[in-house]
């Protein structure tokens, strides 16, 4: 008899506590029994409040905002916890495959916002300064900056990409050569701290590439200036003409503010606006800049022959680094009104200038001179 009560208490202690358990089971929260995992953070990925929902680290997260390579959890505050989750092992993001240093491919034209990270053609990593519209990363310095990741599947630009390797092909002393009788203002200082506002001039390709944009650039704007010497448009009686009433903004600084400037003779309202916003300086209403800061100068006829096509089918950088020739720069300037036989010295004229320069440099000059 007291072996079969010893074992009707066993039973009875035994079935206590699998109601004890189950008890406590219907009683703890639900994240206790760790809900479903949200699809694995990638830090490659954009995120939203609207579509930012992942797991990581066994917890489920929601986006408070915008975020892209900011890990839930991390000090940026971004990401709000939402519990633990179970069902999956979510991978950090060095074991997950294509994370680390992969970011998605930039897209001309299509809208990135401060913080976006992209992978440009040349394989470099870039990332958005200044929400953009899609701006080229490596000739809007204001708009993006090279991007250092230390993981593996991407990699930042190498220093041929992203500056002037060596420095500028042209020394102050062939500065000098080319522009004798320059005036002052067109320093050679102020070109090279331009420089930086766009690294892929003067910088792509061979050495000899490298040297013909250089030369390239400067034979332009030799022609443009004077040999580097009008800092102003010298015909007065055009300062009224540029001013474009049909522009939302106007002419802020007057109507007859907007003349020609500078290495490139920057002129209109229009392009003042364009040029300022690329280099993050307000050109519409200060564009005295242009004629009495040689950096902000040299900018602008930067930011012309590396971003602008003008009446050509090519942005000048482009015409030189694609291999089209010298002749596609001087379509690119002033094509509608000197190529195609429309005025053949011009043309000549600036073609002088780049056999000399290209000279001066040790190069040849390539092919496809003329226009």
């Amino acid at each position: 008899m007291s072996i079969k009560r010893v074992s009707i208490h066993r039973i009875l202690a035994a079935l206590a506590a699998f109601a004890t358990a189950i008890a406590l089971a219907v009683l703890l929260p639900a994240s206790a029994s760790a809900a479903g995992c949200a699809a694995a953070w990638n830090s490659a990925t954009v995120y939203t409040a609207a579509s930012g929902q992942v797991s990581y680290n066994s917890h489920n997260w929601s986006a408070k905002w915008w975020t892209q390579n900011e890990t839930p959890g991390g000090s940026s505050g971004v990401w709000a916890d939402q519990g633990a989750c179970g069902g999956t092992t979510n991978p950090s993001p060095t074991a997950t495959s294509g994370t680390g240093c992969t970011y998605p491919a930039w897209v001309a034209g299509q809208t990135y916002v401060t913080g976006a990270i992209v992978k440009y053609t040349n394989g470099g990593l870039y990332q958005a300064t200044h929400d953009n519209p899609g701006y080229d990363p490596v000739i809007s310095t204001w708009y993006w900056s090279p991007y250092t990741c230390t993981g593996g599947g991407g990699s930042s630009p190498s220093p041929s990409q992203t500056a002037n390797p060596g420095g500028f092909p042209v020394s102050e002393a062939q500065f000098n050569q080319m522009f004798p009788s320059r005036n002052s203002f067109y320093s050679y200082s102020g070109l090279t701290a331009a420089l930086s506002a766009y690294p892929a001039f003067a910088a792509t390709g061979t050495d000899t590439v490298r040297k013909q944009e250089a030369a390239a650039f400067l034979a332009n704007v030799s022609h443009e200036t004077g040999g580097l010497v009008y800092v102003v448009e010298q015909n007065t009686a055009n300062y009224p003409h540029y001013c474009d009433t049909s522009q939302s903004y106007g002419c802020p600084a007057g109507q007859a503010a907007y003349y020609g400037r500078g290495p490139i003779q920057l002129s209109w309202n229009f392009n003042y606006k364009a040029a300022g916003d690329a280099l993050g300086i307000d050109l519409l209403h200060n564009p005295n800049l242009v004629q009495t800061d040689s950096a902000v100068a040299w900018k602008t006829a930067l930011w012309y022959w590396n971003t602008q096509s003008g009446p050509g089918t090519m942005t000048p950088h482009n015409a030189i680094v694609n291999g089209y020739g010298f002749g596609e720069t001087i379509r690119s300037i002033n094509g509608s009104l000197e190529c195609n036989g429309g005025n053949p010295a011009q043309v000549q004229s600036r073609i002088n200038s780049y056999q000399s320069f290209v000279s001066i440099l040790g190069t040849t000059a390539g092919s496809n001179l003329s226009c």
